[in-house]
């Protein structure tokens, strides 16, 4: 097992060099030190490494499930039954399509700590999921992203359920819907809308390194533009206004006020990911569209990007009229198709510093990170909520050559089973 002997400190090393560790940091590392000594715990995180081959079947089971956008149902019902075979009673899929396994904790009336790795991939239906070997490398679309976070979830529980450790909040063991692309984060959406369980805290199991601790949620807009104009042949109509050549002038606008906003402060960036449209080469299209996204963990730099697109876009439909020389004017529709809020943890959140002495305790330093992950539903409302690695190495995520290497994958499911223990108990 590769778990590490806590050695108290005073001071510790970091990249920049020697700084002092706070107080409740040294507090919070002996926490973990000593619910790690737990002979249940201790076993558990044993049993994590010695699963090794169980967990390869099970990743490569779920991997050949199709699961592509707004279409996880087979894929659910497989994990929810999976659930109910490691001992979880209150398994339940709801009308959203998250997969939610209830594990009670010996508390009263605490709201839950819920557990969350999303179902769907990127990859479209009839997309060829089967898993390829070589060596300690598996190929297959959305091996890693995120099969490997629904196996690492099982994990959890099994281990859990056979050393029998109890928490005192409740835990909600859940495969989530709708993460990737236009599916919006549709099921966190849902799991923390008004009605839903009660649940105080979110751990999201996401990416690869067992160091690397998100903590700051990454917003994006993301936006459908349509231009449609009357079309006709390109001889016979030339003059009329041109869809293709408005987007061509909106992407051109955009672009050259978007840049300088990136260019300085915060992070933050734009791309047009789409486009399309016409019928042929000798065609002026109907109608010309492209998708466009803008991402930053700053709301304000969001919002700036978002101003100088919407107005991109007006401009770009004025000009291309004022150039016609016959015909209707052309329209533009500006849709949005999915807006995910920014956030982040307080920095004295408990399960922050919680998840950064797991991390420790296992022998590394926390890397601390932004990204756009399910957790960026909690951190918009307030409610603390991180996103840990899956383990193992994930390469070409999105990429029909995704592949996912089974190398040190025990040492970031110790890291979450340390880091949920801490968070559920008193």
């Amino acid at each position: 097992m590769s778990l590490l002997p806590f050695r108290p400190f005073i001071i510790f090393a970091t990249l920049a060099g020697l700084a002092l560790a706070p107080l409740q940091a040294q507090n919070t590392d002996q926490r973990i030190a000593n619910i790690s000594a737990q002979p249940k715990v201790s076993a558990a995180l044993q049993s994590l490494e010695d699963m090794r081959e169980k967990n390869i079947e099970r990743l490569i089971a779920i991997t050949e499930i199709p699961a592509p956008p707004f279409a996880e149902e087979a894929r659910a019902a497989d994990f929810a039954q999976r659930l109910r075979d490691i001992g979880l009673t209150d398994v339940t899929i709801d009308s959203t399509g998250n997969v939610i396994a209830r594990r009670a904790g010996t508390g009263k009336e605490t709201g839950a700590l819920a557990l969350v790795a999303h179902l769907d991939t990127v990859f479209p239906a009839g997309t060829d999921v089967t898993v390829r070997r070589e060596g300690n490398q598996y190929f297959a679309p959305g091996i890693g992203d995120n099969s490997q976070g629904l196996v690492a979830l099982l994990a959890l529980a099994e281990v859990m359920e056979l050393h029998g450790i109890t928490t005192t909040r409740d835990i909600l063991f859940v495969g989530s819907v709708g993460e990737e692309g236009l599916g919006d984060l549709r099921g966190v959406r849902a799991l923390f809308a008004e009605g839903g369980p009660n649940i105080s805290s979110m751990v999201a199991i996401d990416g690869g390194g067992a160091s690397r601790l998100v903590t700051t949620a990454v917003g994006s807009h993301r936006y459908r533009v349509t231009f449609s104009g009357p079309g006709g042949h390109s001889y016979g109509a030339f003059g009329r206004a041109h869809p293709h050549q408005a987007l061509a002038e909106a992407i051109t606008r955009f672009t050259e006020a978007a840049t300088p906003i990136t260019q300085e402060g915060p992070k933050a960036t734009f791309s047009v990911g789409r486009i399309g449209g016409g019928t042929s080469i000798n065609s002026i299209p109907f109608t010309s569209w492209m998708e466009v996204d803008m991402r930053s963990a700053n709301p304000d730099k969001l919002a700036a990007l978002d101003v100088v697109f919407q107005n991109a876009m007006t401009e770009a439909l004025e000009v291309e009229n004022a150039r016609r020389s016959a015909n209707d004017p052309l329209t533009v529709e500006i849709t949005s198709v999915g807006k995910r809020p920014a956030g982040s943890n307080a920095e004295d959140a408990a399960l922050v510093t919680n998840a950064m002495s797991a991390i420790r305790q296992l022998g590394m330093q926390p890397q601390q990170v932004a990204s756009s992950t399910d957790a960026n539903i909690p951190l918009s409302l307030g409610i603390p909520a991180i996103t840990l690695g899956r383990g193992g190495i994930s390469r070409n995520a999105h990429a029909p050559n995704e592949s996912w290497e089974d190398k040190d994958t025990h040492i970031a499911l110790q890291v979450l089973l340390l880091t949920i223990l801490a968070e559920t108990n008193d």
